[in-house]
């Protein structure tokens, strides 16, 4: 039996091309009916990663606002100390140099000739929606080498104060003689200067009722409206409280406070304010706030053992422990109304190295206080981190004072300083820390490593209730050793402005290059939103 070729398929018929094409068309449109009547659940992509905005977390700002402006003077020169002091009143932010060496005069001179060395400046920037600009260039009407002029600011709305701790001039009052004397030499002047529309101009120089040599009156200004505090930490006289005999200098270097007023525009003293305690050597006036009809003044050398509010002021074995006074306006008439000190008052503390009031709370600096506590109202034993700083918080009551928080670092080091600025707006405090170490850069930056000496760094505290909590660890955007950011802080609304007189970059104006440092200790400052 022969077999076939076809191994017995020889029976199934062959199917035609255009048999497969109507099937396989059928197929896909069943397919298609099918997923219609029965859509397949799909599973949509998850959302990228929210990269997380440090910024915002803690200071509820957008880290792209809160950078708003890094500031140099618009004749960067070495050596000119620009941050030196800062003052900034709501849009206007006032600058001191108190080391730049122009020998122009009044408003917007020439900036081009350096003769007069160390003489100082002071720039005026103003912020139009989130754009700063340099508004106006201020020298004394007197400027001198050595003068030290914007060493100190102050500004009110459109009224400014600025100090020349190290001026000359033979002249005492409102508008005395500017000539210079060898027998005056570091008496200290302040310069008021007010604005109409955008053009500055000088109101009136003032100087001491009891002017001499080396007092250094406008060594701290405050302006308050129509009032200001001026300190002159090494005048001499040996009077107690207020308007007391300024003719016996037998306490050298025990430091005073002068009140102005103006009415109109004229300026004229209204008190003459000393310690309770006066003591050679206590820098009576070394810092100065006001708020209303209060002030509050720093005598960081002063050496009582007392502690707290009202304590003894007659054991002056703790040295250099340092103490705050407060004063009260009554119509013209002042008085003194507490006498602080730390909780742990210790010798060479500086407590009164900064004062900053606001209503019936006040932040004071000891940057020398030497405990290793971190945070808020953390043990005050161990001393062994010298020179860490503190800043204490005093609240009132009525006319009563009491300690509210004792805050140190988060970060609390040898040498740090903090405390050695501070500015309180309201319930948030800025406290500098102008030798603070690490290498962070922007908000909350690691801590750990110390190989930046003396970058500095700005802490962020503010209260809720009655507790005081650190929102935030500044630094520089550009830090650089030595650059001492938080050597100057100004705290206005939902603004910080930081002064750092070492930074070293040329740059000039606003937001230019923070990477060319060939222009040491020129200083910038850094404008910074911290809330909306």
């Amino acid at each position: 039996m022969k077999i076939s070729a076809n191994h017995g398929l020889s029976s199934i018929h062959p199917v035609t091309p255009s048999l497969t094409r109507l099937v396989l068309t059928f197929l896909s449109l069943l397919a298609v009916l099918i997923l219609t009547a029965c859509p397949v659940p799909v599973t949509p992509d998850p959302p990228p990663a929210k990269t997380p905005d440090v910024c915002f977390d803690a200071l509820n700002v957008n880290c792209d606002q809160f950078a708003e402006a890094y500031l140099k003077a618009s004749n960067t020169g070495p050596d000119d100390e620009f941050g030196y002091s800062v003052s900034l009143s709501g849009d206007t932010l006032a600058v001191g140099a108190s080391l730049e060496d122009s020998n122009a005069t009044g408003v917007n001179g020439s900036q081009s000739d350096n003769s007069a060395r160390d003489s100082g400046a002071v720039y005026i920037f103003t912020r139009s929606g989130t754009t700063w600009s340099q508004q106006a260039y201020l020298k004394a009407s007197n400027t001198g080498a050595g003068d030290a002029f914007g060493s100190s600011v102050s500004l009110s709305g459109d009224t400014l104060a600025v100090g020349a701790y190290w001026e000359d001039s033979i002249g005492k009052g409102v508008n005395g003689s500017q000539r210079d004397s060898t027998l005056t030499i570091g008496s200290g002047a302040v310069y008021i200067f007010t604005r109409s529309g955008t053009t500055w101009s000088q109101q009136a120089y003032l100087k001491s009722s009891n002017s001499g040599a080396g007092d250094a009156f406008g060594s701290s200004v405050l302006l308050s409206g129509d009032t200001l505090a001026v300190g002159a930490s090494s005048e001499d006289s040996n009077a107690t409280g207020v308007n007391g005999s300024q003719s016996d200098n037998s306490a050298r270097g025990s430091g005073a406070v002068y009140i102005f007023t103006r009415s109109g525009t004229t300026w004229s003293q209204q008190a003459y304010l000393k310690a309770s305690n006066t003591g050679a050597g206590d820098a009576f006036g070394s810092s100065v706030s006001l708020s209303g009809d209060t002030l509050a003044v720093g005598a960081y050398w002063e050496d009582s053992i007392g502690t707290g509010v009202n304590g003894s002021q007659s054991d002056n074995s703790a040295r250099d422990s340092g103490a705050v006074y407060v004063f009260t306006r009554s119509g013209t008439t002042w008085s003194q109304q507490a006498y602080l000190k730390a909780s742990n008052t210790g010798a060479g503390d500086a407590f009164g190295s900064s004062v900053s009031l606001s209503g019936d709370t006040l932040a004071v600096g000891a940057r020398r206080e030497g405990s290793s506590a971190t945070g808020v109202n953390g043990s005050q034993s161990d001393n062994s981190t010298t020179r860490s700083g503190a800043v204490y918080i005093f609240t009132r009551s009525g006319r009563t004072w009491s300690q509210q928080a004792y805050l140190k670092a988060s970060n609390t080091g040898w040498g740090d300083r903090f405390g050695y600025s501070v500015s309180l707006s309201g319930d948030t405090l800025a406290v500098g820390a102008y030798y603070e170490s690490s290498s962070a850069t922007g908000v909350n930056g690691s801590q750990s490593d110390n190989s930046t000496s003396w970058s500095g760094a700005v802490y962020v505290f503010t209260r809720s209730g009655r507790t005081w909590s650190q929102q935030a660890y500044l630094k520089a955007s550009n830090t650089g050793k030595y650059d001492a950011f938080g050597y100057s802080v100004s705290l206005s609304e939902d603004t910080l402005a930081v002064g750092a007189r070492g930074e070293d970059s040329s740059a000039t104006g606003v937001n230019g290059n923070q990477n060319d440092n060939s222009a040491g200790t020129s200083g910038a400052v850094y404008v910074r939103r911290i809330a909306p």
